[in-house]
């Protein structure tokens, strides 16, 4: 072979070494520009209310999409349910991201907010009978059933959002579509046991619902509704996966341990506090729901096989 041909050769052979490269960089870069990024986590109780003051009556980024498909990994969507005085968005800032990175389909609702109020009084739920906030979340199971294709649904609540959901389960069919039950700041006792709440408020009253929020004489320790809840002699239903993880911080679950009740036979519960792990911990009510530590408990509730490391580290009071 001649010196030019060589050279032709080597002259073709650069140039096409040059344009595989080049191509190669270029569909690496469109990948990575078309990856998803992920969502910024931003642990804290108020981290999701931004949310709602730039999309009101929105959802949070990450959350209520229903084209998303569950994975192998996660087979079951998370439905969310906030607490008193809470919505899809204020009470989940910390929740949805963190779910969402990691593969998970999130729904939120808001339930229970006073019929026809104008935002931002629309964005304040778990106001009404938890009769009636049970029959919203029954209807948004389905439709999240329906959207991905799941069988059940994996729950995570949040206050009134851990309590509301068993008449759900016990009287409008939810045992057959739950699988976890993941609750912060239970209140299977309801709260206030054995004070003299109830009595008052219903001399007061005349049996009637406490104005504006139905729901909190509901909760109260000795209602009718935490004697309908009890029904049985329980408040679990056999099938589903139970974990309470409750602060011994609490201000408004009057005594914590209302939600530290033991499962009996043929019911699986775990119960947590979460200074028995780690003393900084210093969760009160709300920042239960916003702390770091009391999230990777949850993410351990729902995904056990794939356990993360729960930090100790100082949470303080309210904000988380």
């Amino acid at each position: 072979m001649s010196v030019v041909g060589s050279r032709r050769i080597g002259f073709v052979g650069g140039v096409t070494a040059v344009l595989v490269a080049c191509l190669v960089a270029f569909v690496g870069a469109g990948t990575a520009q078309g990856a998803p990024q992920p969502l910024p986590e931003t642990y804290g109780f108020f981290s999701g209310i931004p949310g709602e003051l730039t999309h009101p009556g929105g959802s949070l980024p990450g959350s209520n999409d229903f084209s998303c498909k569950p994975t192998a990994q996660h087979p079951r969507p998370v439905v969310l349910v906030h607490g008193t005085g809470g919505s899809q968005q204020t009470n989940w800032g910390a929740y949805v991201p963190m779910l969402a990175n990691r593969g998970y389909c999130v729904f939120a609702l808001t339930y229970g907010a006073l019929p026809g109020a104008p935002w931002p009084v629309s964005a304040i739920g778990g106001m009404g009978r938890i009769e009636s906030s049970a029959a919203q979340l029954s209807r948004f199971v389905d439709r999240v059933l329906a959207a991905t294709g799941a069988e059940k649904v994996d729950i995570v609540g949040h206050s009134q959002g851990t309590y509301m959901p068993t008449y759900y389960v016990k009287y409008l069919g939810g045992a057959q579509k739950v699988s976890k039950y993941v609750s912060l700041a239970p209140l299977w006792r309801g709260t206030l046991d054995g004070s003299p709440i109830l009595p008052i408020s219903k001399a007061l009253l005349g049996g009637a619902d406490l104005p504006i929020c139905a729901a909190c004489t509901q909760m109260t320790g000795g209602s009718a509704m935490n004697e309908l809840l009890w029904r049985g002699g329980s408040p679990y239903v056999p099938g589903i996966d139970y974990t309470n993880i409750s602060t011994r911080y609490d201000e408004l679950v009057l005594p914590y341990t209302s939600g530290q009740v033991r499962g009996g036979r043929g019911q699986h519960v775990r119960n947590i506090v979460v200074q028995d792990s780690c003393a900084q911990d210093y969760s009160d009510h709300l920042a239960i729901a916003g702390s770091r530590r009391a999230a990777h408990m949850v993410l351990n509730a729902l995904d056990p096989q794939h356990p993360v490391t729960v930090p100790c580290e100082v949470v303080p009071p309210f904000t988380g």
